[in-house]
């Protein structure tokens, strides 16, 4: 079995997703190494202090630790003073390598950890398999560009990564159409689903379980609220179904992210005050799993209105619940969701075809059937089969030449 080094720079495995910097990436880093550890691997994953309640390390489960490593103030950082800390990161991480056992192979999330992780794979010797979760240029194509300097710096570490992971066979082409990847590096590891506690279940009761006893449609966005996830557009929709005479809830789960983070939560609140739909939004604080399940189970449609997403979790968790979605058609999306089979996917943003995407959903025999084959196609996703792809990764690596720069 194998040692694998997984890198977490930013954000931790333990931190609730939803808010901060912590969304799809957390719970991929945590369910990921856990199917690992269950096939056992021994995987240590190493992250940035944030404050001094974080243990130095914590067994997660028996093989699995997760290592709390002083780079920079102990505080949350701000997005532009994140990258001032990747060295030091990645000299703790290198002195607490040395001082255990060297892995067979490091695992580097976003783009910043895969920094750290290039420089530690030629300064230890051993392979790079990395995972960016999002790419500066495949975001550019449906949203905007941020910085030409992370594109290149993306670019540099993907020529010389013995493994690049993408979550579909979507991002894998634009990975290597965009990043001139070796496609022979480049390799499909779908994430997966916590089937014990994302599955159907009887929606009245879900609803009382959440103090939510109401008989008007629920609508569900689930998310960072951030702009790049399009929690505007979920309200819009809410309104305009609202100005249509449909009676709709719309429930909103999770917390402020990023640099637009704060100004999207007051504007969101602004615009239903505005709209006068102040008793039909319930603004949610982000979810521990047990809890993110009874709301998928609650509402009768999800809204996953995301300009750009590599993969889209939330799509396939609720999917897994039986609750029907409608989707922006980007990226990971266009593979998770079949339109009019297990969901409907729009290629527009505007306001009248999303409202009108919704109340076709909301016809009892239709969500049925799209909710019956959102199950169906959600159980070809588990971690456990993300996880035996990965080991196969690793024990070719563990056996071949490393890539030079």
């Amino acid at each position: 079995m194998a040692r694998i080094a997984v890198l977490s720079f930013h954000t931790s495995p333990l931190a609730q997703p939803g808010t901060g910097d912590g969304g799809g990436m957390n719970v991929y880093v945590r369910e990921l190494s856990s199917g690992l550890a269950r096939s056992g691997h021994h995987i240590d994953v190493y992250t940035r202090k944030e404050n001094d309640h974080q243990p130095g390390s914590v067994l997660v489960e028996p093989g699995f630790w997760v290592h709390h490593v002083n780079a920079g103030p102990v505080r949350e950082l701000t997005r532009e003073e994140l990258p001032l800390f990747v060295d030091e990161f990645a000299d703790a991480v290198a002195t607490l390598i040395r001082a255990s056992d060297v892995p067979d192979a490091i695992h580097a999330n976003y783009w910043l950890s895969a920094i750290a992780g290039h420089r530690l794979k030629h300064e230890l010797g051993v392979p790079l398999i990395t995972t960016f979760h999002t790419l500066e240029r495949i975001k550019a194509e449906t949203y905007e560009a941020e910085s030409d300097e992370r594109a290149m710096e993306e670019e540099r570490i993907i020529g010389c990564s013995e493994a690049v992971l993408a979550s579909c066979d979507v991002e894998a082409a634009q990975i290597i159409s965009l990043y001139k990847a070796d496609p022979a590096r480049v390799h499909v590891v779908p994430l997966g689903v916590d089937h014990a506690f994302f599955a159907p279940g009887y929606r009245p009761q879900a609803r009382r379980a959440l103090g939510h006893n109401v008989e008007s449609a629920l609508l569900l966005f689930v998310g960072r609220l951030q702009k790049l996830k399009g929690v505007d557009l979920a309200l819009e929709t809410h309104i305009e179904l609202r100005r249509r005479g449909v009676p709709t809830k719309l429930a909103i789960v999770g917390g402020p992210s990023g640099p637009d983070g704060v100004s999207t939560l007051r504007a969101l609140h602004e615009r239903v005050q505005e709209a006068g739909v102040i008793n039909d939004v319930y603004f949610v604080a982000p979810q521990s799993h047990q809890l993110l399940s009874t709301w998928f189970r609650a509402a009768d449609v999800t809204l996953v209105p995301s300009r750009a997403e590599s993969f889209g979790l939330v799509a396939l968790e609720s999917s897994a619940c039986g609750t029907p979605v409608v989707a922006s058609e980007v990226g990971g999306l266009t593979t998770l969701v079949e339109n009019n089979v297990n969901g409907v996917l729009l290629k527009d943003r505007d306001v009248t075809s999303w409202a009108d995407a919704v109340e076709g959903l909301l016809n009892e025999h239709h969500a049925r059937s799209l909710g019956t084959s959102a199950v169906l196609r959600a159980r070809e996703y588990t971690w456990r089969i993300a996880a035996e792809r990965l080991t196969d990764i690793v024990a070719t690596l563990m056996s071949s030449q490393l890539v030079r720069c």
